[in-house]
């Protein structure tokens, strides 16, 4: 715990971290949002418009790298936070800001529980708090504290499709399953179970459902190169699979051990049908099919984006039709444009999940993506004049920065002994 305190504190330098661009996709694909840097950029599927937002909530706008986003179940919320310590509740029809909370530490995840009156977010410091989205102007402006994974930074937060339960992983291996009381402002201070077993940092969750299955069953990702599927009730793991060794992808890290490429991201079908899983150092997505019935997960299919381009965000509409991607990173001092991001979609993910196995998904061309090419340069920006070796750049310096946040670092005795010393608290005040 005393490390990774210090280890917190060192993160701060100047120019700030590499942070990886993010996309989130409206439920019922009306809009679409991506964040880059601190930048928040929205575009009206419906309307085939780019969307300007409002800020009626009376507090500062993003001014740090935004790292988490999300929209609500049923599309009518949206949330954005991040190392400005700021999290923002927007309405989106129309897009404009209803509320500003200010965080005590900077923020790493949020979500927002399925009937829409909550939302809770994760600091860095392993804190997870509660907000709601309902009542009067000075509540929606608080946020009070839900439970705590000791100092252990929170890397994602699901609520489950009943909501009874709201999901948090963290860099120490471990996923929460926390019970979401009735009444979330006095804290949660019942477990219903641990999901263990990743060997890694557990770097993002998703959950799926059917109608045979409401209460809906527990995906996650890590950074030891698999997805697993979890009974979140009993904290049962169901199955793995090796997505990593699936896609041929291995790594030397110069001290003759093989590093596993950690899981980006995973989004899913709201049935389950289609998982697509990105993968540090891999040129397109994995996709997967989750058959509940027998909890189990298999690879159906490698889609490759061709060239340089790594996913570092993804996101599908609840009847994934489309699947949309993202990469991108701002403070990259190494290139002469420090932030940019590119957007790719692919196409005909039903038919790839049903029996016909010869079928290929589409990667879809620029100028036939829904919204076009205003589509485009409004979500891109500067990054359509990318180069290859640019996207190379950012699928590194996106991979180092995740280790450098996740991974503990690993000290002698002695250098352990020196660090404490030097930590504020310990320091004799005159």
């Amino acid at each position: 715990m005393e490390e990774t305190l210090i280890e917190e504190g060192e993160s701060n330098r100047e120019g700030g971290e590499v942070s990886p661009a993010l996309i989130a996709v409206h439920p019922l694909e009306k809009s679409l949002a991506v964040s880059i840097g601190s930048e928040l950029r929205v575009f009206d599927l419906i309307e085939d418009c780019s969307i300007s937002l409002v800020d009626d909530s009376g507090g500062p706008l993003h001014s740090d790298s935004i790292r988490a986003i999300c929209f609500g179940a049923n599309g009518k919320l949206f949330a954005s936070a991040g190392d400005d310590k700021l999290v923002k509740v927007w309405t989106t029809n129309p897009w404009r800001c209803i509320s500003t909370v200010i965080a005590e530490k900077r923020v790493s995840a949020v979500a927002i529980s399925h009937d829409g009156l909550f939302v809770s977010f994760a600091d860095k410091f392993g804190v997870v708090w509660v907000t709601g989205t309902d009542g009067d102007h000075e509540a929606k402006e608080k946020a009070s504290p839900l439970f705590g994974h000791y100092c252990s930074i929170i890397t994602s937060l699901e609520f489950s499709p009943d909501g009874r339960f709201i999901v948090s992983a963290d860099r120490d291996f471990k996923i929460r399953v926390t019970v979401f009381p009735k009444n979330p402002f006095s804290g949660a201070h019942e477990i219903q179970s641990f999901c263990l077993g990743h060997t890694e940092f557990v770097s993002c969750l998703s959950f799926v459902c059917t109608q045979e299955h409401p209460q809906g069953f527990l995906l996650s990702g890590s950074g030891d190169s698999t997805v697993r599927l979890w009974d979140v009730r009993s904290g049962s793991l169901l199955d793995t699979c090796e997505v990593g060794s699936e896609a041929g992808l291995s790594e030397c890290d110069g001290k003759e051990e093989n590093v596993c490429p950690a899981i980006t991201d995973i989004c899913t079908s709201a049935d389950g049908s289609i998982v697509a899983v990105g993968i540090q150092s891999l040129h397109g997505v994995v996709l997967l099919s989750c058959d509940l019935s027998a909890r189990t997960l298999s690879v159906i299919k490698l889609v490759s984006m061709g060239g340089t381009f790594v996913p570092t965000s993804l996101d599908m509409s609840s009847s994934a039709e489309r699947l949309w991607m993202v990469t991108g990173a701002s403070n990259l001092p190494a290139l002469d444009c420090p932030s940019f991001t590119r957007l790719r979609v692919i196409s005909g993910l039903k038919k790839c999940g049903s029996d016909s196995s010869d079928y290929e998904p589409a990667v879809v061309e620029d100028n036939e993506i829904p919204g076009g090419m205003k589509l485009i340069e409004k979500l891109q920006g500067s990054g359509s004049n990318a180069k290859e070796e640019d996207l190379l750049a950012v699928a590194e310096a996106v991979k180092a920065a995740m280790r450098n946040q996740l991974i503990k670092r690993q000290y002698s005795v002695e250098k352990r002994e020196l660090r404490k010393k030097r930590r504020n608290d310990r320091k004799i005040k005159i």
